[in-house]
């Protein structure tokens, strides 16, 4: 719904200050989203993705290449800027998503798990830049299962349980470690000892 791909079935949403039903086609020239799935187009290069979307962003010429070599270096993905979707990596694939979100320069951006199966070195790349843009005045909204880099990079954090919100609070306010929280308020872990694990094969 926040991103005009839902309708909402009832009540309002806005996201920066627009009305996401009333005006979808402005809502989605000031967002950038990285879905889940990555939504790539499997014979598209990586270099392709990004010219594609400065397009669709009406960006000119000139401004969606010097935007793109920027982030085909920042991201490190300047080796396989020529390589098909279909045969990168999932870290390149995940890259390529990524840049693709911020090569608009959103007011707003969408992450849905950003952080899922890549390696430290990408999500160290991914956080710093999340982070810069931050301080620069985007609005970073971003789902996580990965509940340790959620605290390192959040301001805000809102813990959902079975569709309810059970904790909506600045990250300063955390009574205790952000994982004791999850496990306290939305599933405790249940530990069953596998009394045959690592026992000597009869």
């Amino acid at each position: 719904m926040l991103t005009g791909l839902l309708p909402p079935t009832s009540g309002e949403v806005e996201v920066g200050g627009l009305d996401v039903t009333a005006k979808p086609l402005e809502l989605k020239r000031r967002i950038g989203v990285l879905p889940e799935d990555l939504g790539l187009f499997a014979d598209l290069t990586v270099e392709e993705h990004l010219l594609l979307t400065g397009s669709v962003y009406r960006l000119d010429k000139d401004t969606t290449r010097a935007r793109t070599a920027e982030l085909l270096h920042a991201l490190s993905l300047e080796h396989g800027r020529h390589t098909f979707a279909s045969s990168c990596s999932h870290g390149m694939r995940k890259k390529t998503a990524f840049a693709m979100a911020l090569l608009p320069n959103p007011q707003v951006l969408f992450l849905d798990e950003p952080f899922e199966a890549i390696d430290p070195v990408t999500s160290k790349i991914m956080r710093d830049l999340l982070q810069s843009a931050a301080r620069r005045g985007i609005t970073v909204f971003l789902t996580s299962h990965i509940l340790p880099v959620a605290e390192e990079i959040a301001t805000q954090l809102i813990m959902l349980r079975k569709g309810k919100i059970v904790w909506d609070s600045p990250v300063t306010e955390l009574p205790q470690a952000l994982e004791q929280h999850y496990f306290d308020l939305v599933e405790a872990p249940e530990v069953e000892e596998l009394k045959w694990l690592g026992s000597s094969p009869s």
